[in-house]
């Protein structure tokens, strides 16, 4: 397949997480640069990609095309208070990804659609009228 998955974000465990996700009262920070789930699917008439990103809102999402480069992102902040009558605590956090993907020269740029349903993110990508499958044709012989 023609989408290409680049991925410049890499990710090195070391001790020093260990230290700084400590929350000093008592319970512990988890920070999850995971990136989401994709799926690529092609048939005869166009490419689907399926970017799965519970939990969000469609406004959350940037899908950009540039240079033949597909590039969804999103970036979306969380705030958590609890209030109790010994203590009060805020959390505020933030959730982050970018994906880019490299696209044939066989996709219609401009009829590129988009929707968010369910916890998943879905481009249909077409191809290009003359990159279609043409129909069977009965050639003559003279």
């Amino acid at each position: 397949m023609d989408l290409v998955k680049r991925n410049h974000n890499l990710v090195f465990p070391s001790l020093l997480d260990e230290i700084f996700r400590t929350d000093w009262n008592g319970g512990r920070q988890d920070f999850n640069n995971a990136l989401p789930a994709v799926n690529i699917k092609e048939n005869d008439v166009n490419f689907t990609v399926e970017v799965c990103a519970p939990g969000y809102n469609k406004e959350d999402f940037n899908v950009e095309i540039s240079q033949k480069t597909l590039s969804i992102s999103c970036e979306k902040e969380f705030e958590n208070e609890v209030n109790n009558e010994h203590y009060s605590r805020k959390e505020f956090s933030s959730a982050s990804f970018k994906r880019r993907f490299n696209l044939p020269e066989t996709v219609n740029y401009d009829a590129i659609q988009a929707k968010y349903e369910n916890g998943v993110l879905t481009l249909s990508l077409p191809k290009r009228e003359e990159a279609l499958p043409k129909p069977k044709r009965l050639i003559e012989i003279k």
